[in-house]
């Protein structure tokens, strides 16, 4: 964030703040030692000093504002809007005080507090510094509440005044990928080649668009190429052998998966699909260590139970493969594919009753899933609404 935000914001908003003086009365002693003691550092002795002159003057916002202001210093951002709003309250025009709140809103987290901060103060910026600030904290703030959709307009201004800020170019194009803007995507992958040729994860985004807007083959390219520019890339190799797993190209999968795990190896997802990856190529025995150890950190992943219960079965640990199936069930009670698994259990040690159930389970679950289709597909067309439209390819 403070790449994004680029350096002296903070400054300026001190000074905004600390040059208010209350109209029509001269400054005291004790203000000009508080702000002395301020601007030497020592903030323990300024905010005792700043309280002496909010207890003496009470009509005074200046002690509110600067305690605001060395609580905000200190990261005490909730403290920090308690003084704000005590100073905006008595004097609501008081120059650099909303910026300031909006300010520790947003470090605080509380987005839309800082959005209706920074709005008014954005419509009226006089200058472009102010101006390009102000759009990247409406922008990352709309970002921080998952709006990419409203975030794109603002990230997309700014990076246009500040074209080599990578980070903020970065923010834009994730943005845009999470907001379904594909050719935005690309856009920005277009400037962000043009500043870091070699950008890993810029092919990783590019990617990813390419992938949802179903193009297999320029996603899977696009993530060879962020693992040949950067092979310590978090995510890259996982993305990459995900995009193999799902065509079913299991070996180079498992390296891949493999390869994300050398670089962190408690990564849940790159272990379960490798374990997956595995039993694709009957290597039950490296499967099944993995998912001991996946089920036995996180007991709660439905996908790793499934597995390790298929893996005991095939290798004839039955009571095992029931014992994880049954734990499967409990998480995902409708998943077809667990009642078939342990029907078969079932029968293989002999207890037909409780097989013919499980199948009777599955057998009625696929039945729902066909008629609630047949559901859709028999509808009269003209009562349906058209479903939106999904770009197949980039729009020039």
């Amino acid at each position: 964030m403070r790449h994004i935000l680029g350096c002296g914001l903070a400054g300026s908003l001190i000074l905004a703040t600390a040059s208010w003086s209350a109209p029509a009365r001269s400054q005291t002693y004790t203000e000009q030692t508080a702000a002395s003691l301020e601007q030497q550092g020592k903030t323990a002795e300024a905010e005792d000093a700043w309280r002496a002159v909010s207890k003496a003057q009470p009509a005074n916002p200046l002690p509110f504002a600067h305690l605001g202001l060395l609580e905000a210093r200190q990261e005490h951002y909730t403290q920090a809007i308690a003084y704000y709003r005590k100073a905006q309250a008595l004097s609501p025009a008081m120059p650099g005080l909303r910026l300031n709140m909006g300010l520790a809103y947003f470090k605080d987290g509380d987005y839309k507090e800082a959005i209706e901060a920074f709005t008014p103060l954005l419509k009226s910026a006089s200058n472009a510094d102010d101006t390009q600030r102000l759009t990247v904290l409406t922008g990352m703030s709309h970002y921080g509440l998952g709006q990419y959709a409203s975030a794109v307009p603002y990230l997309k201004n700014a990076s246009g005044r500040d074209a080599q800020n990578l980070p903020l170019l970065l923010t834009l194009a994730h943005s845009c990928l999470l907001s379904r803007q594909y050719q935005c995507v690309l856009d920005a992958y277009h400037q962000l080649v043009a500043l870091n040729a070699n950008s890993a994860e810029a092919d990783m985004l590019v990617g990813e668009a390419l992938d949802e807007m179903k193009d297999s083959a320029g996603a899977t390219r696009e993530f060879r190429a962020a693992v040949a520019a950067n092979p310590k890339e978090p995510n890259a190799h996982f993305g990459l052998g995900y995009l193999l797993w799902t065509q079913k190209q299991y070996q180079e999968a498992a390296q891949e998966f493999q390869a994300e795990l050398d670089n962190t190896p408690d990564y849940t997802q790159a272990m379960l699909y490798l374990a997956d990856a595995d039993i694709q190529l009957n290597q039950l025995q490296d499967a099944s260590a993995l998912l001991e150890k996946l089920v036995k950190s996180s007991p709660s992943i439905e996908m790793a139970r499934l597995d390790l219960g298929a893996v005991y079965a095939e290798t004839g640990r039955n009571e095992d493969a029931l014992r994880e199936m049954k734990a499967a069930q409990a998480l995902k009670p409708n998943d077809v594919d667990v009642h078939w698994r342990l029907a078969r259990i079932y029968r293989s040690l002999g207890n037909t009753a409780e097989a013919k159930s499980e199948f009777d389970k599955a057998q009625n679950l696929t039945k729902a899933a066909d008629d609630a289709l047949l559901d859709v597909l028999t509808k009269d067309p003209s009562n349906a609404k058209p479903a939106a439209s999904k770009p197949l390819a980039p729009q020039q």
